[in-house]
């Protein structure tokens, strides 16, 4: 009886510890951890981005078999990271973007907002007679792999952005928390052209607002999926 009433009590004590521990995961990162993570999620996307431009913008041509690997690059890349913010004792239980009605009207509102404003800083950057440096052509890709993609990379790409390392880097202030996650998500986005990068810039601004601001994820991730399914329209 004895024995059996100290195995009980030392599977208590593990439970409560496993408790303690789960509470007890940090949401800051350090520089150095930042870095990392930027390096695992969007160094690749960064080099890609920079290579585009050295080779003087070509155009940008999607297909299901090239969105299948970025899915699949995505994919492999954020179980990287997230086993790396784990080892760190990160808490990436709270980085899952889940749907609510609200959170699906903000990020409706985001969406339409961050549009129009893009566009109109786009219309004003334009100079006399300019065009887009970067022609896009979605012609023969289907649907499904549109979605897929738009799913995977705007989730991805909030997912690590705002809830890794803008929330991660709030220790730091305000301005670097923005600021930072905000360059990294232009540079991977340089091969778009001048004007691409103003509207990125203007978008990211958008979607990193409603995060600080709700501090939810899910608003974002819509928007982000919204504008890289009618992108493809």
């Amino acid at each position: 009886m004895t024995a059996r009433l100290h195995a009980y009590a030392c599977r208590g004590e593990v439970a409560v510890r496993w408790r303690q521990n789960k509470h007890l995961r940090k949401s800051t990162l350090s520089y150095a951890e930042a870095g990392v993570v930027t390096a695992i999620c969007f160094g690749l996307f960064i080099l890609l981005s920079l290579q585009a431009v050295v080779a003087g913008f070509p155009d940008a041509t999607y297909t299901d078999e090239g969105n299948a690997w970025i899915v699949g690059v995505e994919l492999t890349l954020a179980a990287s990271a997230l086993f790396y913010l784990h080892l760190r004792g990160f808490d990436i239980g709270s980085l899952y973007p889940a749907p609510t009605l609200s959170g699906s009207l903000v990020g409706l509102g985001v969406f339409g907002l961050s549009w129009w404003v893009a566009d109109v800083v786009t219309m004003l950057a334009r100079t006399p007679g300019q065009v887009d440096v970067v022609n896009f052509s979605f012609e023969g890709v289907s649907a499904i792999s549109a979605v897929a993609l738009a799913v995977v990379n705007g989730s991805y790409e909030e997912v690590f952005l705002l809830g890794v390392l803008v929330r991660g880097l709030r220790g730091f202030g305000l301005s670097v928390a923005i600021g930072l996650p905000l360059l990294v998500r232009v540079l991977y986005h340089v091969y778009q052209g001048p004007l691409g990068v103003a509207s990125v810039a203007v978008i990211g601004l958008a979607l990193t607002l409603s995060y600080v601001i709700t501090r939810k994820l899910w608003p974002a991730v819509l928007a982000h999926i919204l504008f890289d399914i009618v992108a493809t329209l």
